[in-house]
């Protein structure tokens, strides 16, 4: 079993969990999408985290997806754990890493107002999972409503040595990124890995400012892959590719209807068999799916890895 440590780094990407029509999972659709993940050169997959639809989900079939996806790649895979109460979180850890998955991913519940509390949580959720289960913390302000400064990262990270990795979602976030790496450097904070987020959206300069790689779930994870690995060795390249696909990334970016955009497109890219979500969930009007259209048709122009099924 391959764990994710402070040293990890690349694309880990956040698959959506696919479902049919009727709202059962779609196992086929998940593994096609899991080879598909690892042809385009993704280091890891993330798996029961808000775009996977985690709390639409059984018990029973949020590790059977887990169990699913392990079986079918050597992929290191990291899943979302967060939950209410430890002992749900405790008791889905426990299930997943006896599996083979890499590590866990911990979002603050939205009650936590002070440093203290946000690092007593963090302590608490060690207690019960283990010491010896690596741990993501998911610093998504705009969603939970917990703001992590970068000392409180860090408090969290000398008190709890399996807490390897932040997944950063700030935003803006380009200076908390240097304030984390300049604690590092100062020896006040232990090496972090950090995964970004948001789509995707700054991850060009995400990456210039010392960020690892990227943990989110944009419709083209070889874009993402192409901006970890190329913007060190040809920045105007690397941003030339990335504005090409700005304007789609923005689109998908969008609060409410965000997952559904990636999810049509991911029907258009053949990867799932239908754009279903569970509900409650939002509709695309044909206006919105037009929209998307035109800016794969646009895309297409200057990526030809945008091949679309009808």
């Amino acid at each position: 079993m391959t764990l994710i440590t402070r040293e990890t780094a690349g694309v880990f990407a956040i698959a959506p969990t696919p479902f049919d029509e009727d709202g059962a999972v779609d196992f086929d659709s998940l593994s096609r999408l899991v080879d598909f993940y690892e042809s385009v050169g993704v280091a890891g997959l993330t798996l029961l985290g808000q775009l996977g639809e985690a709390p639409k989900l059984a018990h029973q079939e949020s590790t059977r997806i887990v169990r699913h996806v392990l079986e079918r790649t050597s992929l290191p895979i990291v899943v979302g754990v967060s939950a209410s109460g430890y002992a749900a979180m405790a008791a889905l850890t426990t299930e997943v890493m006896d599996a083979g998955a890499a590590g866990v991913m911990i979002a603050p519940p939205n009650t936590l107002r002070t440093d203290d509390q946000i690092v007593q949580y963090y302590e608490g959720a060690v207690h019960m999972i283990g010491d010896a289960v690596p741990f993501v913390i998911q610093d998504y302000p705009l969603s939970f409503s917990v703001v992590m400064t970068p000392s409180v990262i860090a408090r969290i990270a000398v008190a709890v040595p399996n807490c390897v990795m932040l997944k950063h979602e700030d935003w803006p976030g380009l200076e908390k990124i240097s304030t984390l790496r300049r604690l590092e450097g100062d020896g006040l904070l232990p090496r972090l890995s950090i995964l970004c987020g948001n789509g995707g959206l700054f991850l060009d300069f995400e990456i210039e400012r010392g960020a690892d790689g990227a943990m989110t779930g944009y419709c083209f994870p070889e874009l993402l892959v192409d901006i970890v690995e190329a913007t060190a060795a040809n920045r105007d390249s690397a941003h030339d590719l990335f504005d090409a696909h700005l304007p789609l990334l923005r689109y998908e970016q969008q609060p409410v209807i965000g997952l559904a955009v990636r999810k049509y497109i991911m029907k258009r890219r053949g990867l799932l068999a239908s754009d279903a979500q569970r509900s409650p969930r939002p509709v695309l009007t044909d206006t919105t799916r037009a929209e998307i259209d035109y800016l794969l048709a646009r895309l297409s122009r200057h990526d030809p890895r945008v091949e679309l099924v009808k």
